[in-house]
């Protein structure tokens, strides 16, 4: 293991019993977990590297259980990791020894539906894809759609300001959020936004949308919906030249176009995902886009032949726009199934860095340079039109020293984000495994000034302490 965590709070690791005896007052028995078989289930998130057995597990029903148990928590000093579904890639909820997770996997209820005002209110662990399914029968939509829609929660995409494929044109989560419940460390449940546009003062909103779960746990949130286009349709260009591809987005961006999505994959992601998905997706290419355009039959048909001239100066060797809805989702399935087709072939990290689009053709290269001179392997497949890279560096978790070295060629790519003008991560958040390099993208004022704010929440540093910031030189509020 190459990512530390603090070292466990021993007096509170003592008081275990008591502690487990204080929260079976707070929530029914069936909510509070504490067998070592159970707890496993918590050990790890999707980054599953890196394991640590909580404390135990309590999985409220209502906003009055998580404030109990966060005042609860407050009063005794034990430290809490907020959860949602597990899925995150950067370790975020990734439990420690002398804390507790607290889960809200339970609260997965549509609140109220506006269709007028074109609002959701929603309880925190509903997932992703569950508020589109709510609100598809009335033509509308959750824009925000990550790979992992179908099991992650609307509380993890806060925590982490998630994004998605069709981000481009819609914006991350923060972009479609309008107001949160937040229980606070000592237990106080405050609203913050509502189902207006804009709230009144200071951006608190802005501030707990991708603050990972350090300033407080989030019980419900009210997002935008939107009304579904009346139609979309994906088309695919491959090119012989990573170079061609990268530059063609750089071009589409440029021509001021944005459209629905505009994803990469390189020659190894095209194998890997065609192998398990058969979408059609040419074998004979370097690389390839997925440019998606939505509207009406006239509008897609302008929007894509505007798209193919843009393209055509980069002889794309392969160009096919899907003619049905068969051919669009097989299109789509290839590219949204890319993490799990990866992993029958390899174990792998995914990373998370974020450039500016026209350092994409040389960024490209430096990536393919970096992850050989560690004598491992690299499939590239990421949101290309806003610049959100998610290099694939893969490995055999079987052969001693490989994990250390996907780490290291994993951290060199995140250092040529920053280095080039991006930052360390566009959607999947810092947690542990950007952690340590957060020194090299901020500067000590800068990181001081962060953690005074996070201080102003919890001054003990007891909500998910062992994420983001650097264990040395933390701000003691």
């Amino acid at each position: 293991m190459t990512i530390a965590f603090p070292k466990p709070d021993q007096a509170v690791l003592a008081r275990r019993r008591e502690i487990i005896e204080g929260l079976g007052r707070l929530v029914a028995s069936e909510a509070l977990i504490v067998s070592e078989d159970e707890r496993r289930a918590f050990e790890t998130d999707g980054l599953t590297a890196y394991r640590q057995m909580p404390l135990a597990v309590v999985l409220p029903s209502t906003t009055e259980e998580v404030s109990a148990v966060m005042r609860f928590c407050h009063e005794n000093g034990v430290k809490v990791v907020p959860r949602g579904a597990g899925t995150s890639l950067c370790g975020g909820a990734i439990p420690q020894e002398d804390a507790i997770v607290l889960g809200v996997a339970k609260m997965n209820r549509v609140i109220d539906v506006s269709f007028e005002g074109r609002t959701a209110r929603v309880q925190a662990g509903i997932t992703n894809l569950g508020i589109s399914q709510a609100v598809a029968n009335e033509g509308f939509f959750y824009a925000p759609d990550p790979s992992s829609q179908l099991a992650c929660t609307i509380a993890g995409n806060i925590a982490m300001n998630s994004g998605g494929a069709h981000c481009l044109k819609y914006g991350v989560t923060t972009n479609n959020l309008l107001g949160v419940t937040l229980v606070m460390l000592d237990g106080t449940v405050v609203e913050i936004g509502g189902e207006h546009l804009d709230a009144a003062g200071y951006d608190i909103l802005g501030l707990v949308c991708g603050s990972e779960g350090q300033l407080g746990v989030v019980t419900e949130a009210v997002v935008r919906i939107l009304r579904a286009a009346e139609g979309a349709r994906p088309a695919l260009f491959g090119f012989e030249r990573v170079e061609d591809a990268g530059a063609c987005v750089a071009a589409i961006i440029g021509a001021g176009i944005i459209p629905v999505a505009l994803e990469y994959m390189d020659k190894p992601a095209i194998q890997i995902c065609e192998a398990f998905a058969h979408a059609g997706y040419p074998l004979d290419v370097e690389a390839m886009l997925i440019v998606e355009v939505e509207g009406s039959d006239q509008e897609i048909d302008d929007m894509l032949r505007r798209i193919v001239a843009i393209a055509e100066p980069f002889r794309p060797k392969t160009m096919k726009v899907s003619q049905s809805e068969a051919e669009s989702a097989a299109i789509w399935k290839g590219r949204k199934s890319a993490f799990g087709a990866t992993g029958r072939v390899a174990d792998y990290i995914c990373m998370d860095g974020t450039i500016p689009t026209g350092q994409l053709p040389y960024v490209l290269n430096r990536i393919d340079e970096i992850v050989k001179s560690y004598g491992l392997g690299v499939a590239n497949v990421f949101h290309a039109g806003d610049g959100n890279l998610h290099p694939l560096v893969m490995f055999n978790t079987n052969v001693p020293g490989e994990m250390e070295k996907a780490e290291k060629a994993g951290e060199d790519i995140l250092r040529l984000c920053v280095e080039v003008g991006g930052c360390l991560t566009g959607e999947h958040g810092v947690g542990i495994e950007k952690r340590d390099l957060m020194t090299h993208q901020f500067n000590p004022v800068d990181l001081e000034q962060q953690m005074r704010v996070r201080g102003v929440f919890d001054p003990r540093w007891l909500l998910n302490p062992a994420k983001v910031f650097p264990l040395e030189g933390r701000f003691a509020a």
